[in-house]
């Protein structure tokens, strides 16, 4: 039997409230977020024995501060049912010409190289947020203006923006996530779509792998909280070739004008910003500069 806990909560709260119940203990089977329309979102997370009620509220208060939360509901589900419910009952996502969508919807997919299969899991990323859907159409837009040879996914979670780089260019893509299962989510998916000889994940904190220490990219993908863009700001200006780009994610409106302000001292310039349901993708180019030392 699947226990499901959802509770319903804007975009912000419900980004922070997903990525917090995926961290805490006991790790829950499968975290999601269903768009609810109208600014609303329902954060479900599924565990094979029932969460303690009082315990698991206050984790979600604490993460989503002082926003209007709805109530938490625990139920007991089918085995039929929680499978249904963790690929989304969502349809499929269209990103310019990316198109994201579950295994329950690959009939409708249309046969070009932009789609992308995805299952809703223990991992970050199907697209269905803005976040995600925001880095896709930036991807989307640099492609259409410039081709790239070196590309590194940080965080990458389920692996859609490692794979859709690969798919798109034809490039070997190097990503990292800090969570083993992530990571082993992320090559499973990469196989899945045919991207397994182009995406190579390793298990990492950014850089922070052999495989990455020296890498020059001419293009990052990150869709990550603030205080990790903040910190691997450095290592952007580092690891990114001069007339490379980054695109950042994972960013409200106001964060973004933070992180845009801490890597443009590192030699970025800002050549675009997306806004998705109050979400901020900046995708940043750095300009032929010496980086700054901390």
């Amino acid at each position: 039997m699947i226990h499901q806990a959802s509770i319903e909560a804007a975009a912000q709260p419900a980004e922070r409230i997903a990525r917090a119940l995926e961290e805490a203990e006991p790790s829950p089977l499968a975290v999601g977020l269903f768009d609810r329309g109208g600014g609303r979102f329902q954060v479900f997370a599924h565990y094979d024995l029932p969460p303690a009620r009082n315990d698991l509220a206050a984790l979600i208060e604490a993460a989503a501060g002082d926003d209007d939360l709805g109530p938490l509901s625990i139920e007991a589900l089918a085995p039929e049912d929680w499978v249904t419910v963790s690929q989304g009952k969502r349809g499929p996502v269209q990103a310019g010409r990316f198109f994201v969508h579950g295994s329950h919807d690959r009939a409708r997919a249309p046969r070009h190289r932009f789609v992308i299969e995805i299952d809703a899991g223990q991992a970050f990323g199907t697209a269905h947020h803005a976040t995600t859907r925001g880095c896709l159409l930036a991807l989307d837009d640099l492609l259409k203006r410039r081709r790239f040879r070196s590309i590194v996914d940080i965080g990458t979670g389920t692996g859609v923006l490692a794979i859709a780089a690969a798919n798109a260019l034809k490039r070997q893509v190097l990503a990292s996530d800090s969570d083993a299962v992530a990571a082993a989510i992320a090559g499973a998916n990469a196989r899945d779509n045919c991207a397994g000889p182009q995406v190579r994940v390793v298990q990492a904190i950014g850089f922070a792998h052999p495989r990455l220490w020296t890498v020059k990219a001419d293009l990052i993908l990150a869709n990550l909280l603030e205080r990790a863009h903040f910190d691997l700001a450095p290592a952007y200006a580092k690891h990114v070739v001069p007339g490379g780009a980054a695109v950042l994610s994972g960013l409200t409106e106001t964060q973004a004008r933070s992180i845009e302000a801490r890597t443009r001292a590192y030699g970025f310039v800002l050549e675009k910003r997306i806004i998705l349901d109050g979400w901020s993708t900046l995708v940043i180019t750095r300009r032929s500069l010496r980086p700054r030392r901390d």
